[in-house]
């Protein structure tokens, strides 16, 4: 499948009231094209007021955005919608049509001929993971929880959007296919480059997941960064008690072994000889830390053959010390 690439975004002093109350207050943001930012915050914290706005399902009452340059506002609803892939938590899928036929329905308001848009589905669904032969002629009531998301954000991605909007989508199932989804949802991102806005009252979820992550209250933007500096470095008490910023194990997840190599005190000819299990240098801290109390003194950081150096206990704890300046 071809990588089509992100859409830019730019938010400007955007605001929604509800009867006199600022849902979403003077929100100011620019997202670079291909980005994964992810909207955190508690319930009433303006996230899915906002989300809305973009694809213009909530008018705002002020301030402007643009995709890629151009004005939204400027835009039939219908037309911009069509160009914007949108999966929410309720998925939303036509129960009385199949799953191809759930995904083909964007396409064939575009008015794609059958052959593009079979061939669209197809792609679609081995790219979520279900087989095609086994599940396009499926209906959703057929479906398990978590298939019906990947069906879910297939119907989402089957314009070719340049830009995605996923509203709490996998609130609903369990922490087991949670996981499995935010990884298809990581790796679907790394393939395509399509521009990613999330909203998520889960912590975890944000750090896992984002390129940045921008924090909400009362429709305000508390802090905007990359989940490190954010949980490193939180702007206000709010930010610092929402994230738990003292949590080290959420630390450990943040940080790699390549990261923690800059503080290691063991250099790679030291390794090269010893029997030390391995791990790659994309290992989080956290597995790293699994290896060592799995009874090791050292892990050796690798790529293939090339070791890269080893860690210790210290190692880690100088890794994690060193975000806390």
């Amino acid at each position: 499948m071809e990588k089509p690439g992100g859409a830019s975004l730019r938010l400007h002093g955007v605001t929604v009231r509800y009867r006199g109350r600022a849902a979403v207050d003077g929100v100011d943001l620019d997202v670079a094209a291909g980005e994964f930012i992810v909207l955190l915050g508690p319930s009433g914290s303006g996230k899915s007021t906002l989300l809305r706005t973009i694809n213009r399902l909530v008018l705002p009452d002020a301030g402007t955005i643009e995709i890629d340059g151009r004005d939204a506002a400027a835009e039939p609803p219908e037309a911009l919608r069509r160009g914007i892939g949108y999966a929410i938590q309720a998925v939303g899928l036509f129960p009385h049509l199949s799953v191809a036929r759930n995904i083909a329905v964007v396409p064939e308001l575009l008015g794609w001929g059958q052959a593009r848009i079979a061939a669209r589905v197809e792609a679609l669904l081995a790219l979520v993971r279900l087989d095609p032969a086994r599940y396009r002629d499926r209906y959703p009531r057929e479906l398990s929880g978590g298939e019906q998301q990947r069906v879910g954000v297939a119907r989402a991605l089957a314009a070719e959007p340049r830009l995605l909007l996923m509203d709490e989508p996998f609130g609903a199932v369990d922490a087991i296919v949670r996981a499995d989804l935010q990884e298809e949802t990581l790796r679907i991102h790394r393939m395509l480059g399509t521009t990613i806005l999330f909203v998520t009252h889960d912590v975890d979820e944000a750090l896992r997941l984002a390129d940045r992550i921008v924090v909400l209250k009362d429709g305000c933007i508390e802090q905007v960064g990359s989940p490190l500096n954010v949980l490193a470095n939180p702007a206000t008490d709010y930010v610092a008690a929402l994230l738990d910023s003292k949590d080290a194990v959420r630390r450990l997840q943040l940080l790699n072994a390549r990261d923690a190599l800059r503080s290691a005190t063991a250099r790679p000819e030291m390794a090269k000889g010893d029997d030390w299990p391995r791990v790659t240098p994309q290992a989080t801290l956290r597995e790293v830390l699994s290896v060592l109390l799995g009874g090791a003194s050292r892990t050796m950081v690798a790529n293939d053959d090339e070791v890269l150096g080893s860690l210790s206990f210290d190692d880690v704890r100088a890794a994690l010390a060193r975000t806390e300046g």
